[in-house]
């Protein structure tokens, strides 16, 4: 059975996540007061609906409570974000993951109980600038200040070594989780 995703906020993001899973074949609900982004997007999704965001009522006429997944982008309005979370929460939503626009916002997003809590602009802030440090790095994930996941180019001294012959665990502290 197919995942089913719902999108409140049609901004940026949410407006690229909603047609990322829309591409990968997922039902897409989304959901944004703005016409023009609803028109802009309805041939794309299963569902758009003009509405208010903090509208119970409307949720459930749209059928949010049916869901996997419930995206809040709502980037503008805070306090929106906020109530739509707390909405969402009561309705018994399985999985919310958030929008914050900063750092205050994103610790009353996870008080409330969001499952996961992103951060757009600074995540990708922290991700060019990661490469411009080190852009032998193709792909950099911090998993905490100690440890990251890292895709790199091995070096021609490694080529024709096993990985129990490089001696990368003991020498670096590097585990090879995967070789492409």
């Amino acid at each position: 059975m197919k995942k089913q995703f719902a999108v409140i906020g049609l901004g940026r993001f949410g407006s690229a996540v909603a047609l990322t899973l829309a591409e990968s074949n997922c039902d897409v609900i989304v959901i944004d007061r703005n016409e023009n982004k609803i028109k802009a997007i309805a041939d794309h999704v299963t569902l758009a609906i003009q509405m208010n965001a903090i509208d119970e009522a409307a949720l459930k006429e749209a059928g949010v409570q049916n869901v996997d997944v419930v995206v809040v982008s709502i980037g503008e309005n805070v306090e929106a974000s906020i109530l739509a979370v707390m909405i969402l929460k009561e309705m018994g939503i399985k999985e919310i993951i958030a929008k914050a626009v900063n750092d205050l916002h994103g610790r009353v997003l996870a008080n409330l109980g969001v499952d996961r809590v992103v951060h757009p602009e600074r995540d990708m802030a922290q991700r060019v600038a990661r490469s411009l440090i080190k852009p032998q790095f193709l792909e950099h994930i911090e998993l905490s200040p100690e440890y990251s996941i890292v895709e790199l180019p091995a070096p021609k001294s490694l080529w024709d070594k096993s990985i129990k012959d490089t001696n990368l665990r003991a020498e670096y502290g590097i585990n090879i989780i995967a070789i492409k």
